[in-house]
């Protein structure tokens, strides 16, 4: 079968697709025909590496998928052959002391398919088949192919970690990547006023067609400054931040005292100085998330399901494609998420 893999860490060069062996599902698992699977920038780091991971061999890329269920290991239950779904990529023991408690993705071995097992952009992969959720019926193979790791980080950045109430304001930097999407669209979903920047006048003009009511060129205009105009000089409630060191800084200017900053990437880099005089003074709460638990991924789904949202698609590209639309995504030039067809 075709699949995109890297056998080594570097740039876009690594990235080949190649002919490699068919899975095998062992107890508990299925292999899964994809037809469309999802870029998130999570491909990236895995092919550049991650500090504390290592490659072994060939290592195949990608994380979402949606696909028919084509073959059962053993003491597989509740999915049968033929069956459309979509992967829930977080990986855990189901063992522990946090899985117990519902919290999958506090897990000790917590792990992502494309990261901790070979991923989904192949023409065949194996997944636990508690793994695998019914395709909502609403949404295209590439909308389902691209939902789940975006969504689920988004939803529980801001459901289950700032748990944002209806009125709220919300500040998400950098409109135009998938979670960033996935987070305006759950927030005004629940009724909160949200703000976005972006460098992209296209971008901004987009997300008010979203529904953003705020938008913001962080190049020519204060971010800190426009918050404060727009917010009355309060701040906002939440900041959502998934890019990491170069917002840091005005993730602490734009909340209100009491405020909570939310984060999930580093897309700008991971080390930034904190104002710890701020973080005190201002009694604000700093929230690290990771993707989510399966009850996160459950309520998001529904959610998803019951008011028919729908990812927003940038571009589709073939398998083939697979080091054109990395780069896109690399370069920042997407509005939404981009979807690779696996099947034809």
């Amino acid at each position: 079968m075709k699949a995109a893999v890297i056998h080594e860490n570097g740039e876009l060069d690594v990235v080949r697709v190649e002919e490699v062996p068919e899975p095998a599902p062992g107890s508990g698992e299925v292999v899964l025909k994809v037809t469309c699977a999802g870029l998130n920038h999570l491909d990236i780091w895995v092919r550049k590496g991650r500090p504390g991971t290592s490659l072994s061999g060939t290592h195949i890329l990608g994380s979402d998928a949606v696909g028919l269920v084509e073959e059962l290991g053993r003491d597989v239950e509740g999915v049968r052959v033929g069956d459309e779904v979509i992967v829930n990529p977080a990986l855990s023991c189901g063992r522990c002391e946090f899985c117990a408690r519902g919290q999958q993705s506090e897990c000790p071995s917590f792990g992502i398919a494309g990261l901790s097992r070979p991923g989904t952009f192949a023409e065949r992969v194996v997944v636990p088949a508690r793994n695998l959720w019914p395709k909502p019926a609403h949404l295209s193979v590439e909308e389902a192919g691209a939902l789940s790791l975006a969504s689920v980080t988004a939803w529980r950045m801001l459901m289950t970690r700032a748990q944002i109430r209806p009125g709220e304001s919300v500040l998400i930097h950098g409109i135009g990547g998938g979670a960033a999407l996935c987070a305006l669209q759950f927030a005004k979903l629940i009724g909160a006023k949200v703000i976005v920047t972006s460098s992209s006048d296209e971008k901004l003009a987009r997300a008010r067609e979203l529904g953003a009511d705020h938008a913001i060129h962080y190049r020519s205009q204060d971010v800190a400054e426009r918050v404060k105009e727009i917010t009355a000089g309060r701040g906002v409630d939440v900041a959502v931040d998934s890019v990491g060191a170069a917002t840091w800084p005005l993730d602490f200017a734009c909340v209100r005292r009491g405020g909570r900053i939310v984060t999930c990437g580093i897309t700008t880099g991971a080390k930034a100085e904190t104002n710890l005089q701020a973080l005190y003074w201002n009694q604000l709460t700093i929230l690290g998330s990771t993707m989510g638990s399966n009850e996160d991924f459950r309520q998001m789904l529904r959610a998803v399901t019951v008011n028919r949202l729908r990812p927003v698609i940038d571009e589709v590209f073939t398998l083939d494609e697979v080091r054109q639309a990395m780069a896109k995504m690399e370069a920042g030039r997407q509005f939404g998420k981009i979807a690779l067809r696996v099947a034809p």
